[in-house]
């Protein structure tokens, strides 16, 4: 017995005698579930892929603007509307600001938005939705009803008024996106909630003295982060997107501050004469934000414990 034992630890897989036969053991090694998680994004091509083009996208949003010999608000009136060159590789806008700069001076503003809009609504799901289905009583029919009058109003009313009071800029833009986009993640919380807080490890928990947000954030709350990650990484997209509509038309970012969508809505007026203007950073919105759904997709996925070998 000790030397099948010992075989097993230095072998995938064993000979046992059973009923006159051998059968085959097979020995995997024990990993976490965060491990498996790695593992399954280091094998999948999609994931890989994507995670790849963010990360460059992400490198050169903050490198370029460093070492570029243009500044993003510089103006050549000398060199305006100039298509893509050696010069200028993605060409010189109407008032002749290196576009190679804009675009780059772009993504980082428009990637704050879309990360600040999706972790900071998410934040504030979490805990009010956690509060809620924990506790309930009064505290949840109060933040319920909150959520029930808040989601019958158009969250774009909510964010023009919220833009046209506090300005433009990429923290006022996160503002607005918090508060109105927190709901959907607080009802979603709110309802994992009630599925945990009977269960028995929450119990011995509270049969142990444990306080009731140390139950919700130390016990609970682990319990239904995956789905929670999978939402922000889900949500940045839609962040960046409503950081270009809101710019589009003209609630946004506003120049000599660029953005993806201020760069598009400054090309909109010039498409059919220098259509590099528009399509260029449309080009980079809409490759980012695929990049940022197939993440998702795969991160889904590989955090979905029924989908482990």
């Amino acid at each position: 017995m000790r030397n099948i034992e010992r075989s097993i630890m230095d072998r995938d897989f064993v000979r046992l005698p059973e009923a006159g036969r051998f059968a085959h053991v097979i020995v995997r090694p024990s990993v976490s579930y965060w491990e498996d998680v790695f593992r399954r994004l280091g094998t999948d091509k999609v994931a890989l892929a994507s995670g790849v083009v963010i990360a460059v996208i992400s490198a050169l949003s903050v490198l370029v603007p460093l070492f570029c010999k243009y500044d993003y608000d510089a103006t050549d009136l000398l060199h305006i509307n100039q298509f893509p060159n050696a010069q200028h590789w993605f060409g010189t806008d109407a008032v002749g600001r290196d576009l190679w700069a804009r675009v780059w001076v772009g993504a980082r503003v428009s990637l704050f938005i879309g990360v600040g809009g999706a972790i900071v609504p998410q934040l504030v799901g979490i805990f009010l939705g956690g509060v809620s289905g924990y506790f309930g009583g009064w505290i949840d029919m109060l933040i319920m009803r909150v959520i029930d009058v808040g989601v019958c109003i158009p969250s774009l009313v909510y964010v023009t008024l919220i833009m046209l009071f506090m300005g433009s800029g990429p923290t006022a833009i996160i503002i607005a996106i918090a508060m109105t986009c927190w709901m959907d993640s607080a009802r979603v919380v709110r309802g994992r909630m009630l599925q945990f807080k009977n269960r028995e490890f929450v119990i011995s928990a509270r049969t142990l003295g444990a306080s009731s947000f140390r139950i919700i954030f130390r016990h609970i709350l682990p319990n239904i982060l995956g789905q929670q990650v999978v939402s922000i990484t889900s949500a940045i997209p839609t962040a960046v997107f409503l950081e270009a509509y809101l710019s589009f038309i003209g609630l946004g970012i506003q120049s000599p501050m660029t953005s993806w969508g201020q760069l598009c809505q400054a090309g909109s007026g010039y498409y059919r004469l220098y259509p590099y203007q528009l399509f260029i950073p449309g080009a980079f919105i809409s490759v980012t934000i695929m990049a940022f759904y197939l993440f998702g997709n795969c991160l889904r996925d590989a955090l979905d414990p029924h989908l482990r070998d």
